[in-house]
């Protein structure tokens, strides 16, 4: 269930050993591929650079990064000079295009093991102010005394919200201040941390205004019609167990069509790649993050660096864990 836009590299991608659904050869403009594609289910685009008209020009695969999910997207560069400078491969950084490369090795590399920001970090110049004539295309959270408010909601039953909430706080400590807040239930006392702060749904705009010079500000909002009004964005938890997905959609076949473009953690998930795109198939849903089981129990669980750094936090891609093959090294 994958497609190709080739080019210069169309014989190279024709003998990718992966299933293919629908393939263009030729040279388009980024309204042409995204009217080709908009509606087109698809697990993988393999998106040879040079089939888009300007790609030398950052400003259009900015156009393309707005209207496409380029997290399903592996970019095969061309090895022109502007296409791989520093600039270039930091604004794609920026844009959250995080899976390219140089070669057909790399792209199927990608295919089984696709980027985070924390295998593209070290080449995010964080420093660089860029103007794409439309303002920034991510926020990269510092430590500004601004906070950003996060809401954690479960989609299946107890699907971890609540700890989730409280392991992100203690891993985000190490590099931010935090605050973490329940919603209409007092779950946090069991974690026997002073810190943790539960009120009533009507609370929170009081709560936020009195944690507002906090970098982040957590909200287990459990079923809180309110509060999706006071926070930046939402994680949504699914738990993919069979059971919990079994009774989730035994109540209402068609629960996932309101998450269509939200960001879906499948929490507490022993999947795999494949597995991952069976369920984003099967739910015709995409996976923001596949997030392991944690132990409560540690002071640190690197895992969450990972998602904590796609989410924009840019100082927990410093945290240890076991690295990726280099970017560079897929650019041979």
């Amino acid at each position: 269930m994958n497609v190709i836009v080739a080019n210069k590299y169309r014989e190279a991608l024709s003998a990718l050993d992966i299933e293919i659904i629908k393939s263009l050869e030729g040279e388009f403009s980024v309204d042409e591929i995204v009217e080709t594609f908009k509606n087109f289910f698809f697990q993988r685009m393999i998106l040879d650079i040079t089939a888009i008209k300007n790609y030398k020009d950052i400003k259009t695969l900015q156009k393309l990064s707005l209207s496409l999910d380029m997290d399903r997207v592996i970019l095969l560069l061309d090895g022109s000079p502007e296409v791989t400078s520093p600039e270039y491969l930091s604004d794609l950084i920026s844009m959250r295009i995080y899976n390219f490369t140089m070669n057909v090795e790399g792209v199927k590399y990608l295919y089984d093991n696709p980027n985070s920001y924390r295998d593209v970090a070290q080449y995010h110049q964080l420093d660089t102010v860029h103007d794409y004539g439309a303002g920034p295309v991510q926020q990269v959270y510092t430590n500004a005394a601004t906070a950003t408010i996060i809401g954690i909601k479960n989609i299946t039953e107890e699907s971890g919200a609540t700890t989730l909430v409280y392991l992100m706080k203690k891993q985000l400590e190490r590099n931010y201040e935090v605050a973490a807040v329940e919603l209409d239930k007092h779950d946090f006392m069991y974690f026997d941390d002073d810190s943790l702060v539960s009120i009533k749904s009507t609370e929170l705009g009081n709560t936020i205004a009195k944690y507002s010079k906090y970098n982040v500000i957590l909200v287990d909002m459990n079923n809180s019609p309110s509060a999706e009004a006071l926070v930046n964005e939402i994680l949504y938890l699914v738990e993919p167990s069979k059971i919990k997905l079994n009774k989730l959609l035994a109540r209402n076949p068609r629960a996932f069509e309101k998450y269509r473009g939200k960001k879906i953690i499948l929490n507490q998930s022993l999947l795999n790649n494949h597995d991952v795109l069976d369920f984003e198939y099967e739910t015709n849903t995409k996976t923001f993050y596949n997030l392991p089981p944690l132990n409560d129990q540690e002071n640190n669980n690197p895992a969450l660096d990972n998602l904590l750094s796609r989410l924009g936090f840019a100082m927990q891609a410093d945290g240890e864990t076991e690295k990726k093959k280099g970017l560079f090294d897929l650019f041979k």
